[in-house]
């Protein structure tokens, strides 16, 4: 059953990866660096910030620091414990798929994955009763996730299981979060 799951997740890969072409291969270059999306993150500040003030904007930075902290120290011990090859890695897929960024660490679970869809998901909980198209920031996880298989660096279930590590853990910093602001921030 195992062996079949990751044949389909292979074979998927190979079909997401080869839809790539070398005149995009400079935008999801930059799609997959951090720094890229921070424009994003500084309109979100933004909202943010005009929404809840100062004060309460400086303690959510905090939680998302600490959520971002963990998530990144999970899906490294995820990753050495299963010790899955990167797609660019594989000698068995390297004729037959594009590569186009290598890296040499373990693939399982994506660390992008697992840290923007945490950070959305905190957001999100928190937020999405005061914005009406705040669940729009889930195309950036997508996005963001869907570069590091465009690049060759990571299967679909490295995504997939990054997606749900970090929606677990958004979920368990939101709760940690709403106590926090009961006991010891209230508005």
């Amino acid at each position: 059953m195992v062996e079949k799951i990751l044949s389909l997740d292979r074979k998927l890969f190979v079909y997401l990866n080869g839809l790539g072409s070398e005149s995009f291969d400079g935008l999801w270059l930059m799609i997959t660096k951090q720094t890229s999306w921070i424009p994003l993150f500084i309109v979100i500040l933004y909202i943010i910030f005009k929404k809840i003030g100062a004060k309460q904007t400086l303690i959510l930075l905090l939680f998302v620091a600490l959520l971002v902290t963990f998530t990144d120290q999970v899906a490294n011990l995820f990753k050495n414990g299963f010790q899955r090859l990167r797609p660019c890695s594989e000698p068995d897929l390297k004729n037959s798929i594009r590569i186009v960024k290598s890296s040499a660490t373990f693939s399982f679970v994506s660390g992008h994955a697992t840290n923007s869809m945490g950070i959305t998901t905190l957001l999100y909980l928190i937020f999405k009763n005061h914005f009406k198209y705040f669940g729009f920031l889930f195309l950036w996880p997508l996005i963001f996730a869907y570069s590091r298989i465009y690049l060759g660096l990571h299967y679909p279930l490295d995504i997939i299981g990054g997606y749900i590590l970090g929606w677990v853990s958004g979920f368990m910093m939101f709760k940690i979060y709403q106590a926090a602001q009961i006991k010891y921030f209230p508005q």
